[in-house]
C-alpha cells in the first residue's frame, strides 16, 4: 500500500489522488460560493488560481513520504465530486467538501469513514474535526462516522476575518488519547 494517499474504494465511491486532469472539477468545487461558505479560504476566481491550488495542495503534497489527501469520485465516473483529507499537523484535522450537487446523499460520511479506516491501519493515533456551529450538517457527518463532540471555542477566523463558534470533535484511532488541547489553549473563549 502506498504511504501517501493510497487508493480507497467504497460501495459508491473511489478515493484517489488528484491528477492534473482534475483541474476543471476542482475549479468548479473551489469556485462555488455556497460550497466555500464554511471552508477556510475564499472561492477561487480563475482556472489559473485553481491550477496553482491543485499543484501546491495536492500534486506537490503527493511527493511527501506520508500523507492523506484524496479526491472523492463517484465509482461510475471517476470524476471528483469533492475531497477528504487529514492535516499532517498535531491535530490530525479531518476536512472535507463536496460539490453542491453531491450534497444530501451521504457521500461525505462514506468517504470520511473510508479515510478513517485507512488512517487507523496507518497508525494515526487520533483525528479531530471542527465545524462552524452554523453548519450542523458537517457535525452530523462527524457524528455519523463515530467522532464525538469534545468542546466549543470562539475564533476570529482567517482569512475571512469573522468570529465563528467552532465545535471540536475527536476520535481515537490507536489507543486512548486525551482531548486535543490546541484550540482550547489558543482561544480563551471556550466551553464544553
Amino acid at each position: 500500500m502506498e504511504c501517501n494517499t493510497p487508493r480507497l474504494e467504497t460501495e459508491r465511491l473511489v478515493l484517489r489522488r488528484f491528477t492534473p486532469a482534475d483541474l476543471e472539477p476542482l475549479f468548479r468545487l473551489m469556485a462555488d460560493r455556497a460550497v466555500n461558505t464554511f471552508l477556510p479560504w475564499f472561492p477561487l476566481e480563475t482556472e489559473a488560481a485553481a491550477a496553482g491550488y491543485l499543484q501546491s495542495h495536492y500534486l506537490d503534497y503527493y511527493q511527501r513520504p506520508v500523507g492523506f489527501r484524496w479526491a472523492v469520485c463517484l465509482r461510475e465516473t471517476d470524476r471528483p465530486i469533492g475531497y477528504v483529507h487529514v492535516d499532517d499537523g498535531e491535530a490530525h484535522d479531518l476536512g472535507y467538501a463536496l460539490a453542491r450537487e453531491a450534497w444530501g446523499h451521504g457521500y461525505a460520511a462514506e468517504a470520511a469513514a473510508a479515510a478513517v479506516n485507512c488512517l487507523r491501519s496507518g497508525g494515526v493515533p487520533f483525528i479531530t474535526a471542527t465545524h462552524d456551529a452554523d453548519n450542523p450538517r458537517s457535525g452530523a457527518v462527524m457524528a455519523r462516522i463515530g467522532m464525538t463532540y469534545r468542546y466549543s471555542y470562539r475564533e476570529l477566523w482567517q482569512p475571512k476575518n469573522r468570529w465563528v463558534t467552532f465545535r471540536m470533535y475527536q476520535m481515537e484511532l490507536n489507543g486512548p488519547w486525551p482531548d486535543y488541547p490546541g484550540y482550547w489553549n489558543r482561544w480563551p473563549c471556550h466551553w464544553v
